[in-house]
Protein backbone atom coordinates (compact mmCIF):
# COMPACT_ATOMS: atom_id res chain seq x y z
CA UNK A 1 0.00 0.00 0.00
CA UNK A 2 1.42 3.22 -1.30
CA UNK A 3 0.84 6.34 1.09
CA UNK A 4 0.42 9.78 -0.59
CA UNK A 5 0.73 12.53 1.01
CA UNK A 6 -0.14 16.40 0.15
CA UNK A 7 2.43 18.80 1.84
CA UNK A 8 1.15 22.64 2.04
CA UNK A 9 3.15 25.33 3.52
CA UNK A 10 2.93 27.65 6.64
CA UNK A 11 4.07 31.28 6.97
CA UNK A 12 2.83 31.10 10.32
CA UNK A 13 0.93 28.88 12.98
CA UNK A 14 -2.39 30.12 11.62
CA UNK A 15 -1.71 29.50 8.23
CA UNK A 16 -0.47 25.99 9.31
CA UNK A 17 -3.60 25.36 11.08
CA UNK A 18 -5.15 26.31 8.02
CA UNK A 19 -3.50 23.99 5.89
CA UNK A 20 -4.57 21.34 7.80
CA UNK A 21 -7.82 22.19 7.70
CA UNK A 22 -8.10 22.34 4.14
CA UNK A 23 -6.75 18.68 3.62
CA UNK A 24 -2.54 18.54 4.26
CA UNK A 25 -1.25 15.69 5.06
CA UNK A 26 1.84 17.55 6.11
CA UNK A 27 2.64 21.39 6.26
CA UNK A 28 6.34 22.77 6.41
CA UNK A 29 7.24 25.36 8.29
CA UNK A 30 10.80 27.62 9.57
CA UNK A 31 11.82 28.01 13.08
CA UNK A 32 13.27 31.42 13.72
CA UNK A 33 16.32 30.58 11.82
CA UNK A 34 17.96 28.63 9.23
CA UNK A 35 15.17 28.79 6.80
CA UNK A 36 15.02 29.44 2.97
CA UNK A 37 12.57 32.19 3.66
CA UNK A 38 14.28 34.50 6.09
CA UNK A 39 10.94 36.55 6.20
CA UNK A 40 8.73 33.41 7.74
CA UNK A 41 10.44 32.84 10.98
CA UNK A 42 8.69 31.88 13.62
CA UNK A 43 9.06 31.03 17.76
CA UNK A 44 9.49 27.44 18.65
CA UNK A 45 6.04 27.59 20.87
CA UNK A 46 4.21 27.97 17.59
CA UNK A 47 6.10 25.33 16.09
CA UNK A 48 4.76 23.17 18.62
CA UNK A 49 1.36 24.01 18.93
CA UNK A 50 1.17 23.43 15.22
CA UNK A 51 2.63 20.03 15.72
CA UNK A 52 -0.40 19.33 18.17
CA UNK A 53 -2.99 20.47 16.84
CA UNK A 54 -1.67 18.70 13.18
CA UNK A 55 -0.86 15.29 15.11
CA UNK A 56 -4.90 14.93 16.66
CA UNK A 57 -5.29 14.53 12.43
CA UNK A 58 -2.60 12.19 12.18
CA UNK A 59 -0.59 15.11 10.07
CA UNK A 60 2.76 15.65 10.47
CA UNK A 61 4.67 18.65 10.52
CA UNK A 62 8.52 19.50 8.72
CA UNK A 63 10.84 21.69 10.13
CA UNK A 64 12.92 23.69 7.72
CA UNK A 65 16.09 24.17 8.36
CA UNK A 66 17.43 24.64 5.15
CA UNK A 67 20.20 27.29 4.68
CA UNK A 68 23.27 26.67 4.22
CA UNK A 69 25.84 26.90 7.48
CA UNK A 70 28.73 29.03 8.85
CA UNK A 71 30.95 27.57 11.13
CA UNK A 72 29.50 30.04 13.89
CA UNK A 73 26.37 28.39 13.32
CA UNK A 74 26.62 25.23 13.52
CA UNK A 75 25.93 24.95 17.29
CA UNK A 76 22.83 26.64 16.79
CA UNK A 77 21.84 24.58 14.18
CA UNK A 78 21.97 21.92 16.38
CA UNK A 79 20.16 23.53 18.96
CA UNK A 80 17.76 23.97 17.09
CA UNK A 81 17.17 20.73 15.40
CA UNK A 82 17.14 19.76 19.20
CA UNK A 83 14.35 21.98 19.70
CA UNK A 84 12.32 21.29 16.95
CA UNK A 85 12.31 17.28 18.22
CA UNK A 86 11.24 18.32 21.23
CA UNK A 87 8.76 20.14 19.98
CA UNK A 88 7.35 17.46 18.64
CA UNK A 89 8.23 18.04 14.60
CA UNK A 90 8.39 14.86 13.02
CA UNK A 91 11.26 15.74 9.80
CA UNK A 92 14.10 18.29 9.56
CA UNK A 93 14.32 19.77 5.52
CA UNK A 94 17.81 20.42 5.59
CA UNK A 95 20.24 21.65 2.67
CA UNK A 96 23.86 21.68 4.14
CA UNK A 97 25.13 18.49 4.91
CA UNK A 98 26.92 19.57 8.32
CA UNK A 99 23.80 18.02 9.92
CA UNK A 100 24.37 14.75 9.08
CA UNK A 101 28.18 14.98 10.73
CA UNK A 102 26.14 15.62 14.08
CA UNK A 103 25.11 14.48 16.95
CA UNK A 104 21.13 14.76 16.81
CA UNK A 105 18.25 13.16 17.96
CA UNK A 106 16.71 10.45 16.12
CA UNK A 107 14.87 13.04 13.80
CA UNK A 108 14.20 11.77 10.28
CA UNK A 109 15.97 14.31 7.25
CA UNK A 110 15.03 15.13 4.22
CA UNK A 111 17.31 16.30 1.73
CA UNK A 112 16.08 20.25 0.58
CA UNK A 113 15.64 20.20 -3.37
CA UNK A 114 18.47 22.75 -2.98
CA UNK A 115 20.90 19.65 -2.71
CA UNK A 116 20.56 19.43 -6.42
CA UNK A 117 18.43 16.02 -6.63
CA UNK A 118 18.52 15.32 -10.44
CA UNK A 119 20.28 12.12 -10.94
CA UNK A 120 19.55 8.98 -9.74
CA UNK A 121 23.64 8.41 -8.68
CA UNK A 122 22.83 11.30 -6.56
CA UNK A 123 19.49 10.33 -4.92
CA UNK A 124 21.00 6.91 -4.23
CA UNK A 125 23.93 8.04 -2.48
CA UNK A 126 21.63 10.61 -0.25
CA UNK A 127 19.45 7.48 0.71
CA UNK A 128 22.49 5.31 1.64
CA UNK A 129 23.99 7.98 3.85
CA UNK A 130 20.85 8.33 5.86
CA UNK A 131 18.22 10.70 4.02
CA UNK A 132 15.09 9.33 4.58
CA UNK A 133 12.84 11.41 1.81
CA UNK A 134 14.63 13.00 -0.96
CA UNK A 135 13.01 16.13 -2.35
CA UNK A 136 13.65 16.20 -6.38
CA UNK A 137 14.63 18.97 -8.23
CA UNK A 138 11.71 21.04 -9.88
CA UNK A 139 13.04 20.71 -13.68
CA UNK A 140 12.97 16.54 -13.62
CA UNK A 141 10.58 15.02 -16.39
CA UNK A 142 8.24 12.26 -15.62
CA UNK A 143 11.06 9.68 -17.30
CA UNK A 144 13.61 11.07 -15.27
CA UNK A 145 11.76 10.79 -11.86
CA UNK A 146 11.10 7.20 -12.71
CA UNK A 147 14.52 6.38 -13.29
CA UNK A 148 15.12 7.96 -9.80
CA UNK A 149 12.88 5.51 -8.27
CA UNK A 150 14.07 2.48 -9.99
CA UNK A 151 17.60 3.20 -8.56
CA UNK A 152 16.68 3.69 -5.24
CA UNK A 153 13.59 3.18 -2.58
CA UNK A 154 13.72 6.34 -0.42
CA UNK A 155 10.76 8.38 -0.33
CA UNK A 156 10.40 10.86 -3.10
CA UNK A 157 8.71 14.70 -3.16
CA UNK A 158 7.92 16.58 -5.46
CA UNK A 159 6.89 20.07 -6.22
CA UNK A 160 3.58 20.55 -7.73
CA UNK A 161 2.33 24.13 -7.23
CA UNK A 162 3.91 27.56 -6.97
CA UNK A 163 6.12 30.04 -7.98
CA UNK A 164 9.15 28.56 -9.42
CA UNK A 165 12.72 29.48 -9.40
CA UNK A 166 14.38 29.77 -13.17
CA UNK A 167 17.83 28.46 -11.33
CA UNK A 168 18.13 24.93 -11.58
CA UNK A 169 17.59 23.98 -8.07
CA UNK A 170 20.35 24.78 -5.50
CA UNK A 171 22.38 26.36 -8.45
CA UNK A 172 21.94 30.23 -8.03
CA UNK A 173 24.25 32.68 -6.90
CA UNK A 174 22.97 36.42 -9.11
CA UNK A 175 21.42 37.66 -5.44
CA UNK A 176 24.28 36.77 -3.47
CA UNK A 177 26.93 38.33 -6.26
CA UNK A 178 24.72 41.15 -7.29
CA UNK A 179 22.97 42.28 -4.16
CA UNK A 180 25.22 40.43 -1.76
CA UNK A 181 21.50 38.66 -0.37
CA UNK A 182 22.17 34.73 -0.77
CA UNK A 183 19.34 32.36 -1.79
CA UNK A 184 21.05 29.41 0.00
CA UNK A 185 20.92 31.59 2.85
CA UNK A 186 17.20 32.28 2.49
CA UNK A 187 17.79 36.00 1.77
CA UNK A 188 16.99 35.86 -2.47
CA UNK A 189 16.17 39.52 -4.13
CA UNK A 190 14.65 37.51 -7.13
CA UNK A 191 17.17 39.22 -9.60
CA UNK A 192 15.05 37.02 -12.39
CA UNK A 193 11.37 38.60 -11.40
CA UNK A 194 13.15 42.21 -12.46
CA UNK A 195 12.30 43.21 -16.22
CA UNK A 196 15.74 42.97 -18.69
CA UNK A 197 16.49 44.39 -21.99
CA UNK A 198 18.08 41.51 -24.35
CA UNK A 199 20.96 42.09 -26.51
CA UNK A 200 22.92 39.98 -29.46
CA UNK A 201 26.57 39.85 -29.62
CA UNK A 202 26.61 42.75 -31.98
CA UNK A 203 24.80 44.63 -29.49
CA UNK A 204 21.37 44.57 -31.17
CA UNK A 205 18.11 44.73 -28.93
CA UNK A 206 16.26 41.70 -29.76
CA UNK A 207 13.60 42.22 -26.54
CA UNK A 208 12.72 45.93 -24.56
CA UNK A 209 12.40 45.68 -20.80
CA UNK A 210 10.70 42.07 -20.98
CA UNK A 211 10.60 39.60 -17.93
CA UNK A 212 12.46 37.07 -19.62
CA UNK A 213 13.72 35.35 -16.16
CA UNK A 214 10.01 35.57 -15.20
CA UNK A 215 8.64 32.16 -15.27
CA UNK A 216 5.28 31.44 -14.73
CA UNK A 217 3.76 29.67 -11.33
CA UNK A 218 3.57 25.67 -11.59
CA UNK A 219 0.81 23.64 -11.64
CA UNK A 220 0.33 20.30 -11.76
CA UNK A 221 -2.89 19.34 -10.70
CA UNK A 222 -3.49 16.93 -13.91
CA UNK A 223 -0.10 15.18 -13.54
CA UNK A 224 -0.73 14.09 -9.98
CA UNK A 225 -1.35 10.22 -11.37
CA UNK A 226 1.70 10.11 -13.79
CA UNK A 227 3.84 11.56 -10.66
CA UNK A 228 2.53 8.37 -8.69
CA UNK A 229 2.87 6.04 -10.98
CA UNK A 230 6.74 7.44 -11.61
CA UNK A 231 7.36 6.81 -7.41
CA UNK A 232 6.28 10.48 -6.14
CA UNK A 233 5.10 9.73 -2.65
CA UNK A 234 4.69 13.44 -1.62
CA UNK A 235 3.26 16.58 -3.67
CA UNK A 236 4.06 19.68 -2.21
CA UNK A 237 3.18 23.20 -2.58
CA UNK A 238 5.14 26.01 -2.69
CA UNK A 239 4.28 29.38 -0.50
CA UNK A 240 5.80 30.19 2.87
CA UNK A 241 5.70 33.60 1.56
CA UNK A 242 2.77 33.49 0.59
CA UNK A 243 -1.16 34.64 2.23
CA UNK A 244 -3.34 32.10 4.47
CA UNK A 245 -6.05 32.74 1.51
CA UNK A 246 -3.55 31.55 -1.13
CA UNK A 247 -2.96 28.48 1.25
CA UNK A 248 -6.33 27.74 2.00
CA UNK A 249 -7.35 27.45 -1.60
CA UNK A 250 -4.29 25.78 -3.28
CA UNK A 251 -4.65 23.16 -0.78
CA UNK A 252 -7.89 22.40 -1.32
CA UNK A 253 -7.76 22.47 -5.11
CA UNK A 254 -5.14 19.42 -4.66
CA UNK A 255 -6.95 17.74 -1.88
CA UNK A 256 -9.64 17.22 -4.32
CA UNK A 257 -8.09 15.60 -6.72
CA UNK A 258 -5.89 13.38 -4.80
CA UNK A 259 -9.05 11.73 -3.57
CA UNK A 260 -10.53 11.34 -6.59
CA UNK A 261 -7.48 9.38 -7.64
CA UNK A 262 -7.48 7.60 -4.24
CA UNK A 263 -11.20 6.73 -4.32
CA UNK A 264 -10.14 5.11 -7.92
CA UNK A 265 -6.95 3.12 -6.36
CA UNK A 266 -6.98 0.26 -3.91
CA UNK A 267 -2.74 0.44 -3.53
CA UNK A 268 -3.35 4.04 -2.70
CA UNK A 269 -3.85 5.28 0.96
CA UNK A 270 -4.09 9.16 2.10
CA UNK A 271 -0.85 10.08 4.75
CA UNK A 272 -3.68 11.40 7.37
CA UNK A 273 -6.98 11.06 8.36
CA UNK A 274 -10.20 13.43 8.22
CA UNK A 275 -13.01 14.37 5.73
CA UNK A 276 -12.14 17.78 4.74
CA UNK A 277 -16.09 19.27 4.25
CA UNK A 278 -15.60 22.80 1.91
CA UNK A 279 -17.39 25.69 2.18
CA UNK A 280 -16.16 26.86 -1.29
CA UNK A 281 -15.23 25.83 -4.62
CA UNK A 282 -11.06 26.13 -4.83
CA UNK A 283 -10.04 27.52 -8.18
CA UNK A 284 -5.99 28.33 -8.33
CA UNK A 285 -6.18 31.03 -10.93
CA UNK A 286 -8.73 32.83 -7.95
CA UNK A 287 -5.81 33.65 -5.80
CA UNK A 288 -1.63 34.52 -6.15
CA UNK A 289 -1.16 33.29 -10.30
CA UNK A 290 1.09 34.30 -12.97
CA UNK A 291 -0.52 32.04 -15.12
CA UNK A 292 0.34 28.12 -14.88
CA UNK A 293 3.15 25.83 -16.72
CA UNK A 294 3.82 22.09 -16.10
CA UNK A 295 7.36 23.10 -16.79
CA UNK A 296 9.58 20.84 -17.99
CA UNK A 297 7.32 17.28 -16.34
CA UNK A 298 7.23 16.17 -19.95
CA UNK A 299 9.21 17.84 -22.69
CA UNK A 300 10.57 21.22 -23.39
CA UNK A 301 7.80 24.06 -24.66
CA UNK A 302 7.42 27.49 -25.29
CA UNK A 303 5.44 29.50 -23.04
CA UNK A 304 6.95 29.11 -19.68
CA UNK A 305 7.84 32.95 -19.18
CA UNK A 306 5.14 34.78 -17.32
CA UNK A 307 6.05 38.64 -19.25
CA UNK A 308 5.35 39.55 -15.19
CA UNK A 309 6.66 38.85 -11.57
CA UNK A 310 2.86 40.08 -10.70
CA UNK A 311 -0.33 38.19 -10.42
CA UNK A 312 -2.22 38.32 -13.22
CA UNK A 313 -4.92 35.90 -12.29
CA UNK A 314 -7.87 34.41 -13.92
CA UNK A 315 -8.80 35.56 -17.51
CA UNK A 316 -11.53 36.21 -18.19
CA UNK A 317 -12.06 37.78 -21.79
CA UNK A 318 -11.15 39.96 -24.36
CA UNK A 319 -12.68 43.88 -24.44
CA UNK A 320 -15.42 44.15 -27.44
CA UNK A 321 -16.23 47.86 -27.54
CA UNK A 322 -15.41 50.92 -25.32
CA UNK A 323 -16.54 54.25 -24.36
CA UNK A 324 -14.80 56.77 -22.48
CA UNK A 325 -15.80 55.95 -18.87
CA UNK A 326 -16.61 51.63 -19.78
CA UNK A 327 -15.89 48.69 -21.67
CA UNK A 328 -17.82 46.13 -22.73
CA UNK A 329 -16.87 42.25 -22.18
CA UNK A 330 -18.70 38.82 -22.79
CA UNK A 331 -16.70 36.73 -19.74
CA UNK A 332 -17.50 33.31 -18.14
CA UNK A 333 -16.21 35.01 -15.00
CA UNK A 334 -19.36 37.46 -13.13
CA UNK A 335 -17.12 40.83 -12.35
CA UNK A 336 -18.29 42.17 -8.84
CA UNK A 337 -17.77 46.16 -7.91
CA UNK A 338 -14.31 46.39 -5.86
CA UNK A 339 -12.81 43.15 -8.15
CA UNK A 340 -9.04 44.51 -9.08
CA UNK A 341 -8.64 43.63 -13.10
CA UNK A 342 -5.36 43.69 -14.86
CA UNK A 343 -3.90 43.72 -18.45
CA UNK A 344 -1.01 44.23 -20.65
CA UNK A 345 -0.63 47.15 -22.49
CA UNK A 346 1.16 47.73 -25.81
CA UNK A 347 4.49 47.85 -24.20
CA UNK A 348 4.10 43.96 -22.56
CA UNK A 349 3.81 46.12 -19.21
CA UNK A 350 0.88 44.59 -17.02
CA UNK A 351 -0.93 47.80 -15.84
CA UNK A 352 -3.81 46.95 -12.91
CA UNK A 353 -6.70 48.88 -12.04
CA UNK A 354 -10.58 48.41 -9.62
CA UNK A 355 -13.64 47.71 -11.13
CA UNK A 356 -16.23 50.44 -9.81
CA UNK A 357 -19.08 49.02 -10.91
CA UNK A 358 -20.89 46.38 -13.42
CA UNK A 359 -24.00 46.56 -15.32
CA UNK A 360 -24.86 43.39 -18.03
CA UNK A 361 -21.26 43.10 -19.18
CA UNK A 362 -20.62 47.03 -18.92
CA UNK A 363 -17.58 47.32 -16.30
CA UNK A 364 -16.62 51.08 -15.61
CA UNK A 365 -12.90 50.50 -14.08
CA UNK A 366 -11.58 53.14 -12.27
CA UNK A 367 -9.18 54.04 -15.14
CA UNK A 368 -10.04 53.43 -18.81
CA UNK A 369 -6.61 54.36 -19.52
CA UNK A 370 -4.63 51.53 -22.06
CA UNK A 371 -8.09 49.75 -21.96
CA UNK A 372 -9.39 49.17 -26.11
CA UNK A 373 -11.00 46.63 -28.39
CA UNK A 374 -9.00 43.15 -27.99
CA UNK A 375 -7.56 44.23 -24.67
CA UNK A 376 -7.22 40.47 -22.75
CA UNK A 377 -8.67 41.61 -19.40
CA UNK A 378 -7.58 39.75 -16.26
CA UNK A 379 -9.17 39.37 -12.48
CA UNK A 380 -6.17 39.81 -10.37
CA UNK A 381 -8.59 40.10 -7.28
CA UNK A 382 -11.99 38.33 -6.10
CA UNK A 383 -13.16 40.35 -3.68
CA UNK A 384 -16.12 37.75 -3.08
CA UNK A 385 -13.79 34.72 -3.40
CA UNK A 386 -11.41 36.56 -0.90
CA UNK A 387 -14.52 37.39 1.79
CA UNK A 388 -15.22 33.59 1.61
CA UNK A 389 -11.96 32.46 2.14
CA UNK A 390 -11.47 35.04 5.10
CA UNK A 391 -14.51 33.01 7.11
CA UNK A 392 -14.40 29.59 7.73
CA UNK A 393 -13.83 28.18 4.47
CA UNK A 394 -13.65 24.27 5.57
CA UNK A 395 -13.88 22.15 8.70
CA UNK A 396 -12.09 18.79 9.30
CA UNK A 397 -14.00 16.37 10.97
CA UNK A 398 -12.85 12.60 12.09
CA UNK A 399 -15.24 9.84 11.64
CA UNK A 400 -16.52 8.25 14.53
CA UNK A 401 -18.79 5.41 15.30
CA UNK A 402 -20.15 5.10 18.93
CA UNK A 403 -23.02 2.74 20.49
CA UNK A 404 -24.30 3.68 23.62
CA UNK A 405 -25.93 0.60 25.64
CA UNK A 406 -27.51 0.99 28.96
CA UNK A 407 -28.98 -1.07 31.40
CA UNK A 408 -30.25 -1.25 34.61
CA UNK A 409 -27.45 0.31 36.60
CA UNK A 410 -24.75 1.73 34.03
CA UNK A 411 -24.25 3.61 30.54
CA UNK A 412 -21.96 2.17 28.77
CA UNK A 413 -20.09 3.81 25.79
CA UNK A 414 -17.97 2.15 22.49
CA UNK A 415 -16.39 4.20 20.47
CA UNK A 416 -14.23 3.55 16.93
CA UNK A 417 -12.87 6.15 15.13
CA UNK A 418 -11.80 6.06 11.24
CA UNK A 419 -8.23 4.73 12.14
CA UNK A 420 -9.64 1.91 14.34
CA UNK A 421 -8.49 3.46 17.93
CA UNK A 422 -11.29 2.58 20.47
CA UNK A 423 -12.47 4.03 23.39
CA UNK A 424 -14.66 2.66 26.03
CA UNK A 425 -16.45 4.19 28.84
CA UNK A 426 -18.71 3.33 31.51
CA UNK A 427 -21.20 5.82 33.38
CA UNK A 428 -22.61 4.00 36.53
CA UNK A 429 -26.98 5.59 37.01
CA UNK A 430 -29.50 5.60 39.39
CA UNK A 431 -32.03 6.94 36.70
CA UNK A 432 -35.66 6.40 36.50
CA UNK A 433 -37.89 4.39 34.48
CA UNK A 434 -38.70 6.75 31.19
CA UNK A 435 -42.21 7.01 30.16
CA UNK A 436 -41.17 6.67 26.44
CA UNK A 437 -38.46 4.36 25.88
CA UNK A 438 -38.20 5.32 22.00
CA UNK A 439 -38.35 8.91 22.58
CA UNK A 440 -35.39 8.82 25.02
CA UNK A 441 -33.36 6.75 22.88
CA UNK A 442 -33.61 8.88 19.87
CA UNK A 443 -32.53 11.59 21.92
CA UNK A 444 -29.50 10.50 22.98
CA UNK A 445 -28.50 9.70 19.27
CA UNK A 446 -29.89 13.26 18.84
CA UNK A 447 -27.90 14.87 21.35
CA UNK A 448 -24.66 12.87 20.60
CA UNK A 449 -24.59 13.96 16.87
CA UNK A 450 -24.45 17.73 18.20
CA UNK A 451 -20.59 17.56 17.99
CA UNK A 452 -20.64 21.32 17.17
CA UNK A 453 -16.78 22.77 16.51
CA UNK A 454 -15.28 19.77 17.90
CA UNK A 455 -13.16 17.77 15.65
CA UNK A 456 -15.51 14.70 15.33
CA UNK A 457 -18.49 13.98 13.10
CA UNK A 458 -20.00 11.15 15.74
CA UNK A 459 -22.27 8.50 14.05
CA UNK A 460 -23.86 6.68 16.93
CA UNK A 461 -26.44 3.86 18.07
CA UNK A 462 -28.24 3.22 20.81
CA UNK A 463 -30.21 0.31 21.72
CA UNK A 464 -33.45 0.26 23.64
CA UNK A 465 -33.00 2.69 26.48
CA UNK A 466 -35.99 1.91 29.27
CA UNK A 467 -34.52 5.07 31.46
CA UNK A 468 -34.50 9.00 31.22
CA UNK A 469 -31.83 11.07 31.61
CA UNK A 470 -31.91 14.74 31.03
CA UNK A 471 -30.24 16.53 28.46
CA UNK A 472 -27.94 17.84 29.82
CA UNK A 473 -26.30 14.55 31.56
CA UNK A 474 -26.21 13.11 27.91
CA UNK A 475 -24.50 15.81 26.52
CA UNK A 476 -22.20 15.94 29.51
CA UNK A 477 -21.41 11.77 28.69
CA UNK A 478 -20.31 13.51 25.10
CA UNK A 479 -18.27 15.84 25.64
CA UNK A 480 -16.23 13.54 27.66
CA UNK A 481 -16.25 11.16 25.04
CA UNK A 482 -14.93 13.01 22.28
CA UNK A 483 -11.98 14.48 25.41
CA UNK A 484 -11.07 11.12 25.43
CA UNK A 485 -11.38 10.41 22.16
CA UNK A 486 -9.05 13.05 20.98
CA UNK A 487 -6.79 12.43 24.10
CA UNK A 488 -6.77 8.77 22.52
CA UNK A 489 -5.50 10.33 19.55
CA UNK A 490 -2.55 12.05 20.68
CA UNK A 491 -1.02 9.33 23.21
CA UNK A 492 -1.42 6.97 20.27
CA UNK A 493 0.24 9.28 17.38
CA UNK A 494 3.58 8.27 16.87
CA UNK A 495 6.60 9.65 15.10
CA UNK A 496 8.81 7.91 12.81
CA UNK A 497 12.53 8.20 14.35
CA UNK A 498 15.65 7.54 12.37
CA UNK A 499 19.31 8.12 13.09
CA UNK A 500 21.97 9.09 10.80
CA UNK A 501 24.73 6.34 11.51
CA UNK A 502 28.27 7.43 9.84
CA UNK A 503 29.69 5.97 6.27
CA UNK A 504 32.37 5.87 4.37
CA UNK A 505 29.45 5.38 1.47
CA UNK A 506 31.69 6.60 -1.84
CA UNK A 507 30.49 9.77 -3.02
CA UNK A 508 29.33 10.18 -6.79
CA UNK A 509 32.39 12.66 -7.65
CA UNK A 510 35.94 13.06 -6.26
CA UNK A 511 36.17 17.06 -7.16
CA UNK A 512 33.50 19.86 -6.03
CA UNK A 513 33.60 23.31 -6.99
CA UNK A 514 31.75 25.75 -5.58
CA UNK A 515 28.41 24.96 -6.92
CA UNK A 516 28.10 21.97 -3.94
CA UNK A 517 27.69 24.96 -1.64
CA UNK A 518 30.40 23.76 1.46
CA UNK A 519 30.17 26.65 3.92
CA UNK A 520 31.69 25.11 7.21
CA UNK A 521 34.10 22.55 8.11
CA UNK A 522 31.48 20.03 8.87
CA UNK A 523 30.23 19.93 5.17
CA UNK A 524 33.22 19.73 4.40
CA UNK A 525 34.66 16.53 6.47
CA UNK A 526 31.36 14.98 5.40
CA UNK A 527 32.35 14.84 1.58
CA UNK A 528 36.08 14.29 2.37
CA UNK A 529 35.30 11.23 4.62
CA UNK A 530 32.66 9.58 1.59
CA UNK A 531 35.74 10.27 -0.95
CA UNK A 532 36.14 13.62 -1.81
CA UNK A 533 39.69 14.23 -2.64
CA UNK A 534 39.27 18.38 -3.14
CA UNK A 535 36.12 20.51 -2.34
CA UNK A 536 35.82 24.26 -3.22
CA UNK A 537 34.16 26.80 -0.67
CA UNK A 538 30.77 27.72 -1.14
CA UNK A 539 30.12 31.77 -2.89
CA UNK A 540 29.12 32.77 0.80
CA UNK A 541 32.20 32.37 1.55
CA UNK A 542 34.23 34.22 -0.71
CA UNK A 543 34.63 31.86 -3.73
CA UNK A 544 33.84 33.67 -7.10
CA UNK A 545 31.48 31.61 -9.48
CA UNK A 546 32.41 31.38 -12.59
CA UNK A 547 28.77 31.46 -13.50
CA UNK A 548 25.69 33.44 -11.45
CA UNK A 549 23.32 30.75 -12.91
CA UNK A 550 22.74 27.95 -14.22
CA UNK A 551 19.40 27.06 -16.41
CA UNK A 552 17.38 24.44 -18.05
CA UNK A 553 14.75 26.95 -18.82
CA UNK A 554 16.36 28.61 -22.33
CA UNK A 555 15.80 32.36 -23.15
CA UNK A 556 16.60 31.55 -27.05
CA UNK A 557 13.99 28.44 -26.91
CA UNK A 558 11.34 30.69 -25.30
CA UNK A 559 11.71 33.16 -28.17
CA UNK A 560 11.71 30.64 -30.82
CA UNK A 561 15.55 31.27 -31.62
CA UNK A 562 16.65 28.32 -30.72
CA UNK A 563 18.99 26.80 -33.76
CA UNK A 564 18.44 22.95 -32.97
CA UNK A 565 15.03 22.37 -31.98
CA UNK A 566 13.67 25.35 -34.03
CA UNK A 567 15.77 25.32 -36.58
CA UNK A 568 16.47 28.91 -36.16
CA UNK A 569 19.59 30.45 -37.40
CA UNK A 570 22.13 30.94 -34.61
CA UNK A 571 22.43 34.07 -32.89
CA UNK A 572 25.48 33.32 -30.84
CA UNK A 573 25.09 34.50 -27.20
CA UNK A 574 23.05 36.68 -25.91
CA UNK A 575 23.16 39.79 -23.11
CA UNK A 576 20.79 40.72 -20.76
CA UNK A 577 21.16 44.34 -19.49
CA UNK A 578 19.16 46.28 -16.39
CA UNK A 579 20.47 49.57 -14.70
CA UNK A 580 23.68 49.54 -16.62
CA UNK A 581 24.20 45.87 -16.13
CA UNK A 582 25.25 43.32 -18.09
CA UNK A 583 25.14 39.59 -17.90
CA UNK A 584 26.52 37.71 -20.57
CA UNK A 585 24.27 34.40 -21.40
CA UNK A 586 25.64 30.95 -22.34
CA UNK A 587 24.03 28.23 -24.57
CA UNK A 588 24.98 24.56 -24.38
CA UNK A 589 22.72 23.53 -26.67
CA UNK A 590 24.33 20.05 -26.76
CA UNK A 591 22.74 19.67 -23.04
CA UNK A 592 20.28 22.19 -23.88
CA UNK A 593 21.53 24.43 -20.82
CA UNK A 594 21.57 28.34 -20.08
CA UNK A 595 24.32 29.70 -17.84
CA UNK A 596 23.95 33.20 -16.97
CA UNK A 597 27.75 34.94 -16.41
CA UNK A 598 28.21 38.15 -14.54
Amino acid sequence: MMTIELLAPAKNRETGIAAIDHGADAVYIAGERFGAREAAGNSMNDVESLCRYAHRYGAKVYLTLNTILFDSELEQARATVIDAFNAGCDAIIVQDMALLEMDLPPVPLFASTQTDNCSPQKVKFLEDVGFRRIILARELTIKQIDEIRQASSVELETFVHGSLCVASSGKCYMSQILAGRSANRGRCAQLCRLPYDLYNEEGRKIADNQHLLSLKDLNLSSRIEDLIAAGVSSFKIEGRLKDILYVKNITAWYRKRIDAILEQSNGLTKASQGKIHFFFEPDPEKTFSRGATDYFIETRRQGMCAGTSKSTGKFCGKVISCTQRQFFMHSAETLANGDGICFFDKSGKLVGTKVNSVENEHITPLSMEGIKPGTAIFRNADRLFDKKLSGTSAVRKIGVRALVEIDEKEVRIFAEDESGLRTEMHFPHSADKAQNAEKMRKTIIAQFRKTGDSMFDLEPECNACNRFFAVSQINAWRRELLTALENKRMECYKRNEAKIIPSEIPYIAQTLDYTANISNSLAARFYHRHGVCKTENAVETGAQPQYLMFNKYCIKFELGLCPVKQNAGDTGNLYLSASGKKLQLHFDCKNCEMKIEN
